[in-house]
């Protein structure tokens, strides 16, 4: 028997309407590329914008955020601690604004990469002209692939971290996340996985609650 068209409005309206997503980075380069990469992986890239915001500060990628809200339903800035003097102000700024949400990592981005590999909370600090971001780099750079890893580039990592590394990385980022809670001493930590698990939710249809 054919459906008419109040039978597919029936079945349409079972779901809710999927939000629109507005992810801002810090960098237009490597974590950009891996979250435009783990989009398409859930298959929520069509409801997803992932944008490099204009600007390398904290600051900057809110004030960017608080410009663009009215145009989507959520907002992700995704930024580091690093040696961002406007960090603290950053994170007062967007505590105002319901749709924006903060995904910090302490000191960098780079520690969820890290994390693909193993449990860590060893806290990286700046030590001479090096930066913690630089020194987490450096170690970054001890693990198999990613020898020549460049924050610059826009090489992707994410199909190479797929698999058991990506599972272990989901696994142990809430769990050093919430030890550094714990002992009230972020660095290192990362809230990466939250947005990964915001991907994940928007490649499913929800249910209304009809």
């Amino acid at each position: 028997m054919a459906r008419n068209t109040n039978s597919f409005s029936r079945a349409n309206s079972q779901f809710k309407a999927q939000p629109t997503v507005l992810i801002l980075c810090e960098d237009s380069k490597s974590g950009k590329t891996y979250l435009e990469d783990a989009s398409k992986h859930f298959r929520a890239h069509t409801k997803v914008e992932i944008a490099h915001s204009g600007y390398t500060d904290p600051r900057g990628i809110v004030n960017a955020a608080i410009k663009r809200q009215t145009k989507f339903d959520q907002v992700f800035c995704v930024i580091d601690r690093d040696t961002h003097a406007n960090f603290d102000e950053a994170v007062q700024l967007a505590s105002s604004h319901q749709k924006i949400k903060l995904i910090k990592s302490y000191p960098c981005y780079e520690l969820w990469l890290l994390l693909h590999f193993g449990s860590t909370r060893k806290p990286y600090r700046s030590v001479g002209n090096n930066s913690a971001g630089y020194l987490l780099n450096q170690d970054l750079r001890t693990k198999v692939g990613f020898e020549n890893y460049d924050k610059g580039s826009a090489h992707s990592t994410f199909a190479s971290l797929l698999g058991e590394p990506f599972i272990n990385a989901r696994r142990i980022s809430p769990q050093v996340l919430a030890q550094a809670i714990s002992e009230q001493e972020l660095n290192p930590s990362t809230e990466l996985h939250l947005l990964i698990d915001r991907l994940e939710e928007l490649s499913t249809p929800q249910l209304t609650n009809n």
